[in-house]
């Protein structure tokens, strides 16, 4: 089939410009492992952190997980631009397969470099004292799955209507960052004040974290399953909401 052969391609080609990047999967890797030691040891060490067995450096565990995908799979939207600017975008389009597929094709390919960005820091779980077993590695790596995707979504959607890397890379940063903190990677979200709560209950990378969290520690302040019904809403919509601006954008442009 036409569609799927073109999603395939379109992901091969996003993987292999992820894995011949050298710098940038070390760098990915050097930069999670530093907030790792930096807060977990650095912090950890002043905080009487009992509410899980390995102390704040494993509570924050997952949410270093959840920050590396959100970090890979949005700012990986900007090979969108750079495609665009280079022309390969036009190319794409003349090809026998639908916009939507092509949208499809790149969140796939951005998802698997923010999955083993997550699966990198699973195996080096160690650091931190946290036990990785074959079950939670597996459940962890599927929950990853939609969660990169949904992320990879926000990071297409914000390329789609942006037409420079400055103007992707300042949109980002009013993304990411809020995300981030607000995702209770770096604090327990039980027990904020309302407004506070609210918006990170607010927050789809909350419940990312959350889930992650449930499914390495043992320990989360949401139900298990709303953290992947939430998830996976997130996923469905915003390759959705991605692939519909997408598709407009590049008519406008034609």
């Amino acid at each position: 089939m036409p569609e799927l052969e073109g999603i395939y391609t379109i992901w091969l080609r996003e993987a292999k410009r992820y894995i011949r990047a050298r710098s940038r999967i070390l760098t990915s890797v050097v930069t999670p492992l530093l907030w790792l030691i930096i807060f977990g040891y650095g912090l950890g060490s002043a905080l009487k952190f009992v509410t899980i067995t390995g102390g704040y450096k494993a509570f924050i565990f997952p949410g270093i997980i959840g920050q590396t995908i959100l970090f890979t799979a949005i700012f990986s939207g900007v090979s969108v631009i750079v495609d665009r600017q280079y022309g390969f975008l036009k190319e794409i389009m003349v090809a026998p397969i639908s916009r939507p597929s092509i949208v499809f094709g790149k969140a796939l390919g951005i998802s698997t470099a923010a999955i083993i960005q997550g699966v990198i820091l699973l195996l080096l779980s160690f650091i931190v004292g946290v036990t990785m077993t074959p079950v939670i590695f597996v459940l962890s790596f599927l929950f990853m799955i939609p969660l990169s995707v949904g992320l990879a979504g926000v990071g297409l959607l914000i390329a789609s209507f942006t037409d420079s890397l400055e103007g992707f890379n300042l949109i980002m940063s009013f993304v990411v960052l809020p995300m981030f903190l607000l995702s209770g990677a770096l604090f327990p979200v039980t027990g904020l004040p309302s407004i506070l709560q609210g918006a990170v209950y607010l927050d789809p990378l909350t419940y990312g974290v959350d889930g992650l969290r449930h499914i390495i520690l043992g320990y989360g302040a949401i139900p298990t399953y709303i953290d992947v019904i939430v998830v996976v809403v997130f996923a469905l919509v915003l390759i959705l909401a991605s692939a519909f601006m997408f598709t407009r954008r590049e008519q406008e442009l034609m």
